[in-house]
């Protein structure tokens, strides 16, 4: 049976059609590649002042480097975990500025001038840091994974609560100091030892901090 007039397609038409579809993707490959990339697309480092246990360190870091790994990969400041990487278990904490916080739930790159403390700049063997020498005192750890960040969030608990600081369960916001069994285990339930030293954690910090047993 013939095609009616204006369905018939010659195979002229049929190859220029079909090479004009073939141009579209390449032009827009080619105007997408003429487009510059930003330097975090291009995998450029950039550079970063940190001063880290009281010493400058300058570094050049991929924009997704975390704190962590800047510590621990960049550093060799393994004394920091690496435990979930997800925020929910402690064992990364640091003080960052003063305040402690999860290392692994940050961009190296966002502070930039910032002053970290670490587990190594708290104290060293022979000279160690009061709540290091209750947390041996009182053996507040067992297999001592995530001891370096239980110590480093439990100096951040007396400063907050030296400050003034409430928590959750602070049931009088005047009272001085903020310091009971049930704020240091509100305040460090952020920090998870699986071994479940917990007891001898809270009595190190209430004798770290002054607590009357």
């Amino acid at each position: 049976m013939n095609m009616p007039d204006e369905f018939t397609i010659s195979r002229r038409s049929l190859l220029q059609a079909g090479a004009a579809s073939a141009a579209v993707p390449a032009l827009a490959s080619a105007r997408a590649s003429a487009a510059p990339a930003p330097a975090a697309a291009a995998g450029l480092p950039v550079p970063l002042t940190l001063v880290v246990n009281g010493q400058t360190r300058r570094l050049s870091l991929d924009t997704r480097t975390t704190l962590l790994d800047a510590l621990r990969e960049h550093l060799h400041l393994t004394g920091t975990k690496k435990g979930c990487d997800h925020g929910q278990c402690g064992a990364c904490t640091v003080m960052l500025d003063g305040r402690r916080i999860n290392s692994c739930l940050t961009l190296a790159v966002m502070h930039e001038g910032a002053t970290v403390t670490t587990i190594e700049g708290l104290g060293q063997p022979g000279h160690l840091h009061p709540m290091q020498a209750a947390f041996v005192k009182h053996d507040g750890y067992q297999c001592g994974y995530c001891t370096p960040g239980q110590i480093c969030s439990a100096v951040g608990v007396l400063q907050e609560i030296r400050q003034g600081i409430p928590s959750h369960v602070s049931g009088d916001l005047t009272a001085v100091p903020l310091l009971s069994v049930a704020e240091l285990r509100e305040r460090m339930s952020g920090n998870i030892c699986r071994c479940g030293a917990y007891s001898n954690i809270v009595e190190a910090i209430g004798e770290a901090g002054g607590m009357k047993a």
